[in-house]
Formats: structure tokens, sequence, C-alpha cells
């Protein structure tokens, strides 16, 4: 029985090692155009097919033109990569942010994965953002702090003006909003240099810094050596020997960190929370809530215990900073309006879609595993009767009625004061539904830059994932029209704020807070009139 075992693990090991060796050779070699033509004819079938809005920022004849002008350029084998460059743009025109499509990456054996999780790039340890059209280090996350404030010029001898201007070209946000490309590409550059570049070892980077320009190299490196490591000679440290009781105490804190990186949404890679809460000045008469994402961790527990505080404290002003806010879970913002309103509320609509089976669509993605797709063909049935009461069809269109839908009380903790809401052009989604809500309520002011997120909804909500058979390149497409109930008529733009502050690179480096500073004052303003 160990013999068999042990063949069984080698063949194993032989299979793994071979697929992704077939997988790597297939996303690299040259895919004859009659395939990609194919690839082409899919993806577009598949928007047309799951898309409710598909047509809301371009007209259906527009759309056939660019695709059909796509099929023209492709008269020459190319690879996978290639093909992304051509494919994206295009899907970009259709002015719908939660659309995206992705180019295959290189694939690890399970052994290089165990090697490179002991190393980690320095690149990626370094926090970007965009000013005036130019790429700024603004974070180096422990690396060399003296390029902190510096322009990035070039990366491996290419314009990083360059590269920017192709990244632009290959997402979109919601409608005509353009706040939102900067703050993305600033936030997420490594990843969309990874995506055009792949796997790389280092790489150099051209640096200016004031008036001095010089190039310096990233590597890949053991994760150990960016930490300091701590040598006592020849003596060796006996660790203290804890009682009893200290070792209860010592279970106990770790057990609370646990629960309490939970309720936070603890992110170990940037070593912070997703949301976090504390009290402004002394009196705590203003309290705020920063939430960088309504995705990781129990939420419930935390507005519950922050709301309950503030109640307790009398606060009597309320900011929320929903700058970089991506979005997330509906029932998330949901939970949060609750305690922003004393009225009665219903924080989307029934949902436009396409399919009646929204959810089985989503779990039937490509992304699902084999053993996860028979599980779910085998609960299909009371998934496909469980969206039949969800869906509905009024006046020709089908429509999804998610939980957020319903109207529902103010939790009874409801915060009764001034509210103020700080959004930027990375307020996105869910972030950008909540701030309809409140701006159309006149319950909040806002104030920074116009989000990312459009005003009278987004294409959300549920996702299909599909790959294309030949470049193997991958896409998602938003099943339902995820929208408030409050409309404006200019649409395919963001909340607007009521005062405009877009902070500057010195405002970031010397870690001042303009959007911040402006409530805080108008805050004491109110309370001296």
């Amino acid at each position: 029985m160990k013999n068999i075992f042990f063949y069984f693990v080698i063949a194993l090991f032989i299979i793994s090692c071979s697929s992704v060796q077939k997988y790597n050779q297939q996303i690299s070699m040259l895919h004859p155009v009659k395939g990609l033509l194919k690839d082409v004819d899919m993806a577009y079938a598949k928007l047309q097919n799951l898309h409710p809005k598909l047509y809301l920022y371009i007209a259906k004849e527009q759309l056939d033109y660019k695709f059909d002008s796509l099929k023209t350029t492709i008269k020459n084998p190319m690879s996978s990569q290639d093909f992304y460059k051509k494919l994206a743009p295009v899907i970009a025109e259709v002015r719908q942010g939660h659309v995206s499509v992705s180019p295959p990456m290189q694939r690890f054996t399970k052994k290089e994965i165990k090697g490179n999780k002991k190393k980690k790039f320095e690149f990626y340890e370094l926090d970007f953002e965009i000013f005036r059209d130019s790429l700024w280090i603004v974070n180096t996350r422990g690396l060399d702090s003296t390029i902190i404030g510096s322009t990035v010029v070039k990366i491996n001898d290419e314009p990083v003006s360059s590269l920017i201007a192709n990244y632009k070209k290959l997402f979109t946000s919601d409608g005509y909003n353009t706040t939102f490309h900067n703050k993305i590409i600033g936030a997420r550059f490594s990843g969309y240099y990874y995506k055009d570049k792949g796997f790389l070892d280092s790489l150099s980077m051209t640096i200016k810094n004031k008036d001095s320009l010089y190039t310096k190299i990233f590597r890949r490196i053991a994760k150990d050596s960016l930490s300091v490591t701590k040598k006592v000679d020849s003596l060796k440290i006996t660790p203290k020997k804890l009682t009893k009781t200290q070792r209860k105490l010592a279970k106990a804190k770790r057990k609370q960190k646990k629960k309490d990186n939970i309720k936070y949404g603890y992110v170990k890679p940037r070593k912070r929370y997703t949301r976090n809460f504390d009290f402004i000045g002394k009196d705590s008469s203003i309290a705020y809530l920063k939430i960088r994402g309504f995705t990781k961790g129990k939420f419930k527990e935390f507005y519950k215990e922050s709301f309950t505080k503030i109640d307790s404290a009398k606060s009597k002003n309320l900011i929320i900073d929903l700058r970089d806010n991506t979005g997330g879970r509906l029932a998330e913002i949901d939970k949060l309006y609750s305690y922003l309103t004393d009225k009665d509320y219903q924080i989307i609509n029934k949902s436009e879609v396409l399919t009646k089976q929204p959810m089985l669509k989503y779990l039937m993605s490509e992304n699902s595993s084999f053993l996860g797709k028979v599980l779910i063909v085998l609960v299909s049935p009371g998934i496909v009767f469980h969206s039949l009461l969800k869906t509905s069809k009024e006046d020709g269109k089908k429509y999804f009625k998610f939980k957020s839908a319903k109207l529902k009380k103010p939790n009874p903790l409801n915060f009764k004061g001034n509210i103020y809401v700080l959004i930027n052009g990375g307020s996105y989604s869910a972030s950008s539904i909540l701030s309809t809500n409140l701006q159309a309520t006149k319950r909040a002011i806002f104030v920074g830059e116009e989000t990312g997120g459009a005003y009278n909804g987004t294409v959300a909500g549920v996702f299909k994932f599909i790959e294309l058979p030949t470049s193997k390149i991958k896409m998602r497409i938003g099943l339902a029209q995820i929208e408030a109930l409050y409309k404006t008529e200019q649409d395919g733009y963001g909340i607007k704020p009521d005062v405009k502050i877009i902070p500057t690179i010195k405002d970031r480096l010397q870690n001042i807070d303009p959007e911040l500073e402006w409530i805080l004052n108008d805050v004491e303003t109110k309370k001296s009139n």
C-alpha cells in the first residue's frame, strides 16, 4: 500500500508539472488567426448575453463597428499578451468599470511556488500615486526611505509616461468619469506592470529626486532580509518561563487579537485594518470612521461597537472617510446606512438582469474548481428555485431582488448629528452607492474629489467569469444593475463634492490632509457660531 501511495504521489507531481509546462507554452505561443477571431466573437457574444446595460454609454452600432474593426487588425498569429492589448481597449469602450479583462499569466509548479513564497520583490513594496500625470513614490514599506517623494522616470529604460498611457487604455470607470484612472493606476501600478511584463527577478528604475537623476535596481530578495535580524554574538538567550497565569493571559490576548483582526479586517501585507474608528480631539465630539473597503472581515460587530461608542460619547459630528474605497459587499453598506438615517430606507432598487439565474451563472464560472462545480450541480435545483423566487419580469425586462432592495427600519443607534464624507477618484462601486444615498437625502456634506463610481449606479452584484478558449484571456462581467432609488439627469458621472479639494504631492509628503483639515475647521466655525 505504501508503494502504491508513493507512486500515486509521484504520478500526480509529474502530471502537475507537465500541465503547468503545457499551459505556459500555450499562452506564450503564437495563436492562429482563426482561433483569435473566435475569441473576439465569443467575448462580444458573452457581453451581449449577460450585461444588462451594455449600450448605456455607447450605441450598439458604434460597439459593433469597434469589434468588427478589431477583427480586421488581426491578420497574423499573435501571443495571448499581444492579443490582450488589442482586445482590452475595445471592451473598455463599453465604459462599464466592472467589466474587466486579464491576460493569462505564467503558472508555477508547487516547488516554484514554495520557493517564491520565501522571497519578496522589492518593487512590490513601493506605494505609488499619480500627481500631475507623474508617478510618485509615496511609501517604501520598510525599504530605502530616501526615495520617498521621488518621481519615476523610466522602468527598464521604458518611459513611465508611455506605460501610464498604455495602462489607461486597458480599463474604464463607469461612464465618462476621469478621476478613477489616475487613482487606480497609481494604487495598482505594480499589478499592471506585472500583467504587462510578467514574472521578473529584477528591474531597473530611473528616479528623479529634486535635481538629481539616478538608477536604482530592485530585486527579488529573501523575506528575512527585509527586516532587521538581531544577532547577539554567540550568546544564547533563554526564553523567560511564564507562569500558568501569564500563559493564560497570553493565550487570551492572542485570541482577542484574532477576533479583532477579523472584526476590523486586518490586511497582513499592509499591516493595517480595513475598518478603523477613533475620536478626533479631546472631547469626543468628532467621530471618525475610515473604511478602506467593504470586503474583508465581520462588519456587523464593528459598526455596532463603533456607533455604541458614538452614542455613549454623544458625538455631534461624524466623518466617514471613503477615499480609495473601491467597494465590496452590498450587505455592508446596507448595514452602515442603517446607522446614518432615522427614516425607513431602501438602499438599492431591484436589479435589472438578462438572465433568470444570475447566482447559478456566477457559481458555474470558469474560476470555479471541478469539485466546486460538481457540488453546485448537486445543489442546483435549490439555487434555481431560489432565483426564480427572486426574479420578476416587468415591461419586458427581468429583475433580480437582492436583500438590500428591501425596505428596512433604521438602527436604534442611528446617528443624528452632522455627517461629513471624504471622497476621491478611488471611491468606487459600493462606496459610490452609499454616497449617492447620503447625498440625495441631503444627509452629509461631501469633501474631496468626484468619485470614480457613477451616481446612477453600476453593473455588478454578481459576476460571470469566462476564459476565452484560444488566448486563455479571462473576462469578468457584471450581471446586475445596482442602483440607488435616486438618479441625476446627467448620467455617467460620479458623486460631486460640495467642497472640492485635491491634495498635492507636497501635502502627501508632509502628512498634511487638506480635506480633513477643512472639515475640522468647518466644525470649529459652526461651533463658534
